[in-house]
């Protein structure tokens, strides 16, 4: 038959729905009921409404290629450190990014609010991008456990600068004050490499 999984359907679909009305308020047979299905299904699917938040919040990520891009930016060596950072915050910031930085950020809420509810999100979150940047910090010659410290920096000051952008919309302004920011993270990068 050659059609799409069912499961792989209601993903697409569930990622449509809380892109447009994101998850406040939301319950399992609301849904259900928005994508055309019942919540014994999407339970049967995603085993409980935090896991389907989670997948759903995965695959609304897939539909923003400049967040992807900007990320790949960090993986390139043979472009200076400080340009990559700025072009991986370019591509977080992307004016396309915004349904889905305002989605992220509703699940973050709801997920240090309901302690052990999102565990697997909150791992991903406090982890993914600090492991990648501390991977590309360490390609540059800076050893592990201080790669490690100033890629936590790093993402704490990315997630900063999206609530800013969030807050104020002015996305000139807060690319402008991370440029400086990102030149001196280049600068202690290369001191932590030359020791």
């Amino acid at each position: 038959m050659g059609g799409e999984p069912e499961r792989d359907r209601l993903l697409r679909l569930i990622a449509d729905y809380v892109l447009e009305h994101g998850i406040a308020g939301m319950t399992l047979r609301g849904l259900g009921a928005a994508i055309g299905t019942n919540n014994r299904m999407l339970l049967y699917y995603f085993g409980s409404k935090e896991q389907l938040i989670g997948q759903a919040l995965a695959e609304a990520a897939q539909r923003f290629p400049a967040f992807t891009a900007g990320m790949a930016a960090l993986d390139d060596p043979g472009v200076p450190l400080v340009d990559r950072l700025l072009a991986a915050w370019r591509g977080i910031a992307a004016r396309e990014n915004l349904p889905f930085l305002q989605l992220f950020f509703e699940v973050f809420g709801q997920a240090v609010h309901n302690p052990g509810r999102f565990d697997d999100f909150l791992a991903r979150v406090g982890h993914d991008w600090t492991n990648q940047v501390a991977k590309a910090l360490h390609a540059e010659g800076i050893p592990a456990a201080e790669a490690a410290a100033l890629a936590r920096e790093i993402v704490a000051v990315w997630r900063g600068l999206q609530f800013d952008l969030l807050s104020t919309g002015d996305a000139d302004a807060v690319a402008a004050s991370y440029a400086g920011t990102a030149a001196a993270f280049a600068e202690r990068c290369k001191a932590a490499a030359q020791r």
